[in-house]
Formats: C-alpha cells, structure tokens, sequence
C-alpha cells in the first residue's frame, strides 16, 4: 500500500494559517499596526480602498529593517520577539509570533519599502501569493511602508465570503478604535477612498477618547485608579446616565493589548447593581497592566483572549475599583467604616437625591370609581376620531374580517381565523400587565401584543411615506445637534437621505455632528436622541442587511426604535385605536421579522382547563 501523508508546500500552509489569522481586512490592518507599534512608531497613517479589499497601506516612522530581516519577515514563524517557548511567558510586545506577514503575503500581492535611520538606503520587496517577485535598494524614508493589493486575489472562495463594503469598513473602524485608544502617545490617521476618517494627534487617554467618540461621552466619564501588588488598574467608566441596552463603549487592556473577558465584564456589571438598570451596560475603558508571567496571552489566534493566573482576585480587585470610583464621584453613597462606632454617608450638596421629594395626596381620590382618562401620550398614524366609534362598529371589525380570505390566510398559522364578534362594547377590551390587549371574539379570546403592533403600524406607515411620498413632519421646537462617533456616523450618513423620506429632517453640519429639525408625526412625541441611537443600534445590527433592501430595513429599524416601550398604560381609546389601525394593515398578525402579534385562544381551549 502506497504512502498517502505527504509535507504541504510552504505556499498552501501559508494560505491555511492565513485563514487563522487573516479573517478579513481589518485583520491585516491590525496585524500591520501592532508592527508598526512594536517598531516604536509614534506616527501611523494608514489608506484603504474599497473598505480595504482593494488596497491597504500602512506606513510609520518606525526603526525600519534591514534588508536581510525584510526578506525573512515574510517567512512562517519568523519573529525577533522569542527565541524559547519561556520567552511567550515574559512578552509584552504586540506581535509575537512570525505568522501575521506570511500569511498576508500568501493571499495578496505585497509591497514593503523600508528603511533603517543609519542606513542610507531602503529595502523594496515585491511578493504576490508567497512567491518573491522583486527584491532591491531603493531610497525611502525611515520605517516601513506596507501596501497590500488585492486581498484573496487568489482564493476566490474566502474573497466572495467577506461582507459588503459597510460591514468590512465598520470592522476596520472598531480595531483601529481598540489601537488607537490603547496608543494615545502615537498619532494615527485613517483615510478610505481619498476621506479623512480620523486624524488624531498625540495626547493623553482622556483626549484621545474625546477625539473618537466626542465630547459627549468624555463628559460623562470619570477616572479609576487602584495600585496593588497583583496588577495596576487605571481608566475611565461612564456615568449611569450614558448606560445603554447596547452599548458598544466597552474596552478591557491588558499591557495595552485589547481583551475580551466576559468574567471581568461581570465584575464590572455587579458594581454598577443598583444604580443602572438590569438590562442596560455602562461604558468603561479600562486598563490593567500585570507582569507578563501572570498571564497567558498564547490561547487565541486573534489574542483577544487572555487567561489570568488568578482570575478571582483579579475580579475582586476590579470590582472593588469600580465601586471605589462610583462612591468618590457621589454616583453613590460611600461608607467611611473608620469611625469608632459611627457609619457617615458623603453626599453632594447638588445631589437633587438628597431632598425629601414632596408627594401630592388626592384625598377625594376613589379607586373604585371608573377613569375616563388617557394614561399615555402615545400617538398613532392617522388617528381616527374617538366619537365616530361605537359599538356597531366594533362588531362589523371583525365581520369584516371574517369575510375576508386574505386576512384569514394571515392567521393561518394561529389555527383559527378571526370570526364576528358577538355583541361587545368598548368595555370588553382590556389590558394585561401594561403589555398585551385582550378581546373576546366569537371563537375565544384575541391577544394582542401591543409593542408589536405598533411596530408593525409604524413600518407600513413609514413604507407607504417612502412610496407614495406623503411626508408627515412634526417640526421640533428647538433643533438638536446630536454628536456621533466615526464608526456610527458613516452607517447613518449613507441612510439619511431615507430617513428624510420617512419623514425626518436630519442634517449633515459638520463631520460626525447632525441636526435633527423635525421628527415623523407620529412619533415626535418620543425623545430625539433616543430615536437616533436606536437606529443606530439597530443598523450596528443589521450591516449585512442594508445593502439588501435599504428601505425595507431601515423603515423596520425606525419602527422598531420608536414603537412602544412595554409596560405603557393605555386608556380604553388608545386600545381601540391601535386594534383599528393594526387590521388596517397589510400584515397585521406578524411583525417583519416574524414575531407573532396576534394569538387566539380558543373556546375549547379554555374549556379544557377546566376538566
């Protein structure tokens, strides 16, 4: 039997490693800045074309290479920052293991001009799919200069799987945002397709977090600091007020190397217990530097991951530093436990918090008596008039549905269809638990989620203003300028032009700032910003998406941002309000993306509880 294990070629293990550490283009940025870093480069500028997939160049001021240590940086596993396997314990340069630039010339054509300060001339090297074109001296300037041509010209497989231009784009963005927070001493510039993106000077921490996301955010930080023999702690972490659902301003470093740690993320978490809600995440950027022997950063191919030798004190130690700063800036009452039998809380005098909040009693107040009154403000597309509804009318809306194929088509998959009502008033529609409407019908009672329904109400509106271009703006007293960070503002400038469509009235004035003039009618009740970060968020979410069906999209990502929080009190009016508009609608039993809004429990069902 003849032998079937045979050595790969170096040019295939280099394009297999590369599918290992060269993911994407922002993985061949990341891996060229960590070099240009590890150089001692305080000046990198870095151009890209087509979100990178055309054209990468990264260039530094760095010391440069000679022109022997040029030609054998492109081989696998070549480095000069280990010599035994006990040097990976005691590291704490960026790049370590030889493995980034073989595997970026394996799958792309790569230019390297470099150049030594003592040496008078530079290094050219021409190197496409790991085969040496070109070698020679040229005159260049001090450091090295990488341009990458092409990325996966020669896998066309991996090529086709990167994502559209929005989506590789925004992942360059989030790790040129991890270096550059983690380098404030090193000036970067961020350029694509001939548009200055960023342009940061060197500064202190605190500045160059204001650079990236803007003054917003940096006013509400404030710093944190603990020295102790296992590690140093230092950084800043945001106000309870900047908190948010999905918060993307979460940053932990280690030796100025970014890391994900879901253990210290909860530690952080359970400092904040109390003073944030449950579901929303504050912003924090925090740095640890710890001797390298006490940690393993050799476990993930993007070393993103870290083990800790003492993971536990290391928690303890971060969450007792967290809480110390919440308590010395007043975000909570400190505890000085120094006293001889005497606990004194430090308050702030400014702290509205402080004063006893003054309670108005209506002592005419009868619970039993029924209120007439709107409990919400929520506002409705087209709202119908309130005294044109009786209860013949409520009886013929679901008639009506009854005789209708396509409405029972709609509910097929509750197993029923909706049929004529016996004789209801107003009085049999009511709320449960500030979240779902219920009604009898003549075949059992109907739930309806009532946030869903909105949201469904909101999209077709938002779908008929784009097509039929009937616009409904609700002018805002006082225009507001909201500031974006870079990552953000490049996905919501390419949809502005819709969103105006939709009825908004947003404005470009200056880079990564927009005004918002006017708001949709029927949700300018709820607060701009808001609206604005929720779409933002959910465009985060959906990049794959956008470049489908933008209209599609965004107006099911404007729908969702503003529809109805749960837990909002509705007044019978409201009720019917909202039932009338949701069979109003194309699409009443479904969400856009599926979720269920309608749901009929029928007659039987009810009976056979009770067997």
């Amino acid at each position: 039997m003849s032998d079937i294990i045979n050595l790969l070629p170096d040019s295939v293990a280099n394009q297999i490693a590369a599918g290992e550490v060269i993911q994407r283009p922002a993985s061949v940025i990341k891996e060229l800045v960590e070099n240009s870093i590890d150089a001692g480069a305080d000046e990198i500028i870095i151009i890209i074309k087509d979100s990178g997939k055309t054209l990468i160049q990264v260039s530094d001021n760095g010391k440069g290479m000679s022109e022997t240590d040029a030609r054998m940086a492109f081989e696998r596993h070549a480095t000069s920052k280990i010599k035994t396997a006990t040097d990976l314990f005691s590291i704490r340069s960026m790049g370590f293991r030889g493995e980034a630039l073989a595997s970026v010339a394996a799958v792309a054509d790569v230019e390297l001009k470099t150049k030594q300060e003592e040496t008078d001339l530079g290094t050219y090297i021409n190197i496409k799919g790991s085969e040496v074109i070109k070698q020679e001296a040229i005159s260049c300037k001090t450091g090295s200069n990488f341009i990458i041509k092409n990325l996966f010209y020669n896998i066309p497989a991996r090529r086709k799987f990167l994502k559209n231009d929005v989506t590789e784009f925004n992942h360059i963005i989030t790790e040129f945002e991890k270096t550059a927070i983690s380098n404030p001493e090193i000036s970067f510039s961020l350029y694509h397709n001939d548009k200055t993106i960023f342009n940061l000077k060197k500064d202190n921490l605190a500045q160059r977090i204001s650079d990236i996301f803007g003054k917003t955010i940096s006013k509400n930080l404030f710093p944190i600091s603990s020295n102790t023999e296992m590690l140093k702690i230092y950084g800043y972490i945001g106000k309870p007020e900047i908190a948010r659902k999905r918060n993307k301003e979460q940053y932990f470093f280690v030796n100025k190397r970014f890391m994900k740690h879901p253990y210290f993320f909860k530690a952080v978490m359970s400092a904040y217990e109390g003073i944030i809600r449950a579901d929303y995440i504050p912003s924090y950027f925090i740095f640890f530097d710890i001797e390298p022997d006490l940690i393993d950063i050799n476990i993930h191919p993007q070393k993103v991951e870290i083990n800790f030798e003492d993971t536990q004190g290391v928690f303890q130690i971060l969450r007792a530093t967290v809480k110390q700063a919440l308590g010395k800036f007043n975000i909570v009452p400190s505890i000085d436990f120094n006293r001889d039998g005497e606990i004194e809380y430090s308050y702030n005098k400014n702290n509205p918090l402080e004063y006893v909040p003054e309670v108005d009693v209506n002592k005419e107040y009868n619970p039993f008596e029924v209120e007439n009154k709107f409990s919400s403000k929520m506002n409705f597309p087209n709202k119908i008039n309130k005294n044109s509804i009786n209860s013949g009318d409520w009886e013929s809306l679901f008639s009506d549905f009854s005789n209708q194929n396509d409405f029972e088509t709609t509910v097929e998959n509750t197993q029923t269809s909706i049929e004529e009502t016996e004789t209801e008033s107003f009085s049999r529609v009511f709320q449960i638990k500030n979240k779902y409407i219920v009604t009898p019908v003549k075949s059992g009672l109907m739930i309806i989620n009532q946030k869903r329904a909105h949201e469904r109400i909101l999209y077709e509106t938002f779908i008929n203003s784009i097509k039929y271009k009937k616009i409904n703006t609700q002018k805002n007293l006082y225009p507001e300028e909201i500031e974006i960070d870079s990552a953000d503002f490049n996905l919501l400038e390419k949809v502005i032009p819709e969103m105006n469509s939709m009825g908004f009235e947003i404005e470009i004035t200056k880079k990564n700032n927009i005004r918002i003039d006017g708001l949709p009618a029927n949700i300018s009740h709820i607060n701009t910003k808001y609206i604005i970060e929720e779409i933002i968020l959910n465009l985060r979410d959906g990049l794959n998406e956008i470049s489908l069906n933008s209209t599609e999209f965004l107006a099911e990502t404007a729908a969702k941002a503003s529809s109805m929080n749960y837990s909002v009190k509705l007044a019978q009016e409201e009720m019917t309000e909202l039932i009338d508009k949701l069979f109003s609608c194309m699409m009443p039993n479904y969400t856009v993306d599926g979720r269920t809004i309608i749901s009929i429990i029928s007659f039987d069902e009810i009976d056979k509880l009770f067997k």
